[in-house]
């Protein structure tokens, strides 16, 4: 079709030129003459060939479009260049798809030069397809039916494959600390109220900026394709701080605010330390406070259960939504993450449950000061963190600590209240410098001091015991190894003599060998003559004889005694 001049289009698409019955006026616009629609829409031409011009206006006014993109098409059907944009592009696509603008009914078509914009310009862009998507929910129902959804969802999720930090840098890398933190790890994340949760610096256009209903089959594509955990919680998260946090107490949106409360938690992957115990219980007070669901709740308790170990004192400090001064707390809800964590340690190290441990008795004195906690309360929470600490080589310093506390901002109690709060304390495991401070204690019953008197008596007697049983024992092995070492050494002086004499004793058998054995060589009458020289050898020997050769052995014979008793 021949293109039109004109000067000025808006001009004369405002004032009627043409007869009354070839106009068209849609939305309060006029929409121009019905033969040159005709000729670029199928759905026009196959219309007027049974129905009359005004049924063809009330046909037109359910055009899913604006004025502004009825404009475009009326500039297009008109012979003149149209500027496509990421903005109008998906309702320019949904028109031309409802009347029909396709090749089949004319050459070089608006439906075709849409789509080509769409596939070319589009969605090769990440900042252009979220665009271009968020548009989408003005012609949901459109943009689903023409695949536009679809093909935003997967342009997004391929983009965020190849480069996941799109969806924002993982939540510890967007903590900011306060200024007088000591630790800069994820324990140290001391979140300030007065302080906005998260700090975001994008340079892509923000997936945040989807409606719910948008925004979770993306999440769920992500899921299901595999995109980092970590930075899915991270979109996650800033979107629950968008729509949920930055909104809070705004009239009308608690509805909103809560449904998306529930499609986050159904939608965070469920991997331990994704995201902080603080952010997580923030989550929590929203999902209490907005009357989220059962489910919700319970999932948000499981999270923060595995990992609350890594939880501080404030993070615990959930107030209660009922009008009840006798629950300042939400004290189930904190069982309930306890019975959870307990549930699912599996480590060997001990580390966390010393930390838990520490945490609940911490939690304990913090409340202690509030004038409200009902001695029945605060016996139940002491109760928990006494629990908390069985299996533990603890101390119940901290629970001591929380009563001495409790006691003093209390001092209205009577003796039998202050009993009965002083239940909780097992003397036998408190140290001897609380036992002393105990001792020392006016707020404390008598009857309390004196079990604490009595316990570290008990106490001093096991200890000099053991260390007297200690002092004997090792005395004794003391004992037993020197006597050992002198029997080491007297077997050993003992072996020595005994080796002397055994070489005395051969010498000495020999030498008798060797003599035996000359007295048997003597009788033989050969060796006559060798036998008076052996026996003068013999005698010389014994000093019988001098070195002259004279005999000095005189035999002199016993004159025999009479004794005078027997006459004899």
């Amino acid at each position: 079709m021949a293109k039109r001049q004109c000067k000025d289009l808006s001009s004369w698409l405002s004032k009627p030129t043409l007869a009354p019955d070839l106009q068209l006026n849609v939305l309060g616009a006029p929409f121009m003459d019905k033969v040159l629609l005709a000729e670029k829409s199928a759905k026009v031409a196959a219309f007027l060939k049974q129905k009359s011009q005004d049924d063809l206006s009330c046909f037109l006014r359910n055009i899913p479009a604006d004025t502004d993109t009825l404009e475009l098409v009326a500039r297009f059907y008109h012979g003149f260049e149209i500027q496509m944009s990421t903005e109008n592009i998906v309702p320019l696509i949904c028109v031309a798809h409802y009347l029909e603008m396709t090749e089949n009914h004319s050459k070089n078509n608006l439906l075709s030069k849409a789509l080509s914009y769409f596939q070319e310009r589009i969605l090769p862009s990440w900042n252009e397809t979220v665009k271009a998507f968020r548009a989408t929910e003005k012609f949901l129902q459109q943009s689903v039916k023409l695949g536009l959804i679809d093909a935003c969802i997967d342009s997004i999720i391929q983009k965020a494959l190849a480069n996941p930090s799109l969806l924002g840098e993982p939540i510890k890398n967007l903590m900011k600390y306060d200024d007088d933190s000591e630790d800069d790890d994820e324990e140290g994340y001391r979140p300030s109220a007065r302080r906005r949760l998260f700090v975001l610096d994008w340079q892509s256009e923000d997936l945040t900026t989807l409606s719910l209903r948008i925004y979770e089959p993306v999440i769920l594509g992500m899921k299901k394709h595999g995109v980092p955990s970590q930075y899915v919680a991270a979109s996650l998260c800033n979107y629950t701080t968008k729509w949920v946090f930055s909104s809070s107490g705004e009239e009308g949106k608690m509805n909103y605010q809560r449904e998306i409360l529930e499609a986050v938690e159904r939608l965070l992957p469920h991997d331990i330390g994704l995201l902080p115990c603080t952010l997580l219980f923030e989550i929590l007070r929203f999902a209490i406070l907005l009357e989220a669901s059962s489910d919700c709740r319970n999932g948000i308790e499981i999270r923060i259960g595995k990992q609350l170990d890594r939880a501080t004192v404030k993070d615990l400090l959930i107030p209660s939504q009922g009008y009840s001064k006798e629950m300042q707390y939400e004290i189930g809800c904190l069982r309930r993450i306890l019975k959870v964590f307990y549930g699912s340690f599996t480590s060997s190290d001990v580390s966390g449950l010393v930390a838990v441990a520490e945490l609940i008795e911490e939690f304990l004195a913090e409340i202690a000061s509030d004038i409200d906690l009902k001695i029945g309360t605060f016996v139940e929470l002491a109760e928990m963190s006494i629990a908390a600490s069985l299996g533990i080589q603890r101390t119940s310093d901290g629970i001591y600590r929380a009563v001495h506390i409790y006691l003093d901002k209390h001092r209205h109690l009577t003796e039998m209240e202050r009993e009965e709060v002083c239940q909780v304390l097992d003397f036998k495991k408190m140290s001897p410098e609380a036992c002393e401070h105990a001792t020392k204690n006016e707020m404390l019953p008598l009857r309390v001091v004196v079990q604490v008197l009595f316990a570290g008596q008990l106490q001093l007697r096991d200890t000099i015991i053991n260390e007297v049983q200690g002092s004997d024992e090792r005395s004794t092995k003391e004992a037993a190894e020197e006597n050992e070492a002198k029997l080491d050494v007297g077997e050993g002086e003992m072996r020595s003599e005994m080796e002397k004499m055994s070489i005395k004793v051969m010498e000495l058998e020999r030498e008798c060998y060797k003599m035996r054995k000359e007295i048997d060589n003597g009788c033989n009458p050969k060796v006559k003559k060798e036998k008076t020289s052996l026996w003068r050898e013999m005698k010389r020997k014994f000093g019988c004889i001098n070195s002259v050769g004279n005999s000095n052995c005189q035999l002199k014979k016993k004159k025999k005694k009479v004794h005078p008793k027997h006459g004899v």
